[in-house]
């Protein structure tokens, strides 16, 4: 199961906001300098270990200084980060991240998911997209890695809705509960845009607002 407390599911009362305010959202990718644009293996490679921490059972500042450890180390392919091993991430790079708990378990998933990906898919995103039979096929694909379930899926693939043809996952039901709030119509918007994804990352941002 996905982590009650994780970025998704911290309970908050909502501020008040506009869909124009929204759409000017920065991405979570673009916060890490991850360029999901460019299409290419690594960026999304930086991307998915991006949402495999934040869709863990951490907060949404451990998650980012994690991944930052993991730039700092050079430690942003699934080779090298197998080539470092369990021992590495965990210390030094679990603990610069700030973990205090699961840093033992988030490593282990983590080189876990990097060997699956290299044994089925050639170490490739692209790959797992390009063999993928449509959305739910590919949310599947995803669903198939250690520890990825439904929250961590949609954080990976709902900044790729421009970019990837199947990704589509649907929003979740916190962000349809909060675009309901301020008498937004989800269902009215294009949601293969980036505007949309945009919108997204804006409404989860607000359940964090006191």
């Amino acid at each position: 199961m996905q982590a009650t407390k994780s970025i998704l599911s911290q309970a908050a009362a909502p501020v008040a906001v506009s869909l124009k305010e929204l759409k000017r959202t920065r991405l979570y990718s673009e916060e890490l300098g991850i360029d999901l644009k460019k299409g290419g293996d690594e960026e999304c490679f930086k991307w998915f270990l991006a949402s495999l921490l934040f869709g863990g059972h951490i907060s949404e500042t451990i998650a980012s200084k994690t991944y930052r450890a993991f730039e700092r180390h050079e430690l942003l392919t699934p080779d090298k980060i197998l080539q470092a091993g369990w021992s590495f991430l965990v210390h030094p790079i679990m603990w610069e991240g700030g973990y205090v708990r699961y840093d033992g378990k988030k490593s282990a998933q983590i080189l876990r998911n990097c060997e699956t990906l290299i044994e089925t898919y050639g170490g490739s995103l692209k790959a797992l997209r390009d063999r993928s039979g449509g959305p739910r096929d590919l949310e599947d694909r995803l669903m198939a890695f250690h520890g990825v379930g439904q929250v961590t899926t949609n954080i990976f693939l709902r900044e790729l809705r421009p970019y990837w043809r199947f990704a589509d996952p649907e929003p979740l039901p916190v962000v349809r509960n909060l675009a309901r709030k301020f008498d937004i119509n989800m269902d009215a918007l294009n949601r293969k845009t980036l505007t949309f994804a945009r919108i997204e990352a804006g409404l989860i941002r607000l359940r964090r607002e006191k």
